[in-house]
């Protein structure tokens, strides 16, 4: 379990470092743009990156 629980985190990383390390620039301009919407957009983006995790999660493992 713990094996696997280490392996998910690895490719979580590896997924949320590649946009940083092929556009630094273009990673910079979107961060700013988050930050001129408002809490509740970014809440709802929040919730439902969220739930597409969890159907995927439970598409796979069924």
């Amino acid at each position: 379990m713990v094996e696997f629980l280490v392996t998910v985190a690895g490719v979580v990383l590896i997924v949320e470092g590649m946009p940083w390390f092929l556009s630094p620039p273009r990673m910079k301009r979107t961060l700013l743009s988050f930050v001129a919407l408002p809490d509740r957009v970014l809440r709802g983006m929040g919730l439902f990156l969220m739930l597409g995790g969890l159907l995927l999660v439970y598409l796979v493992k069924g």
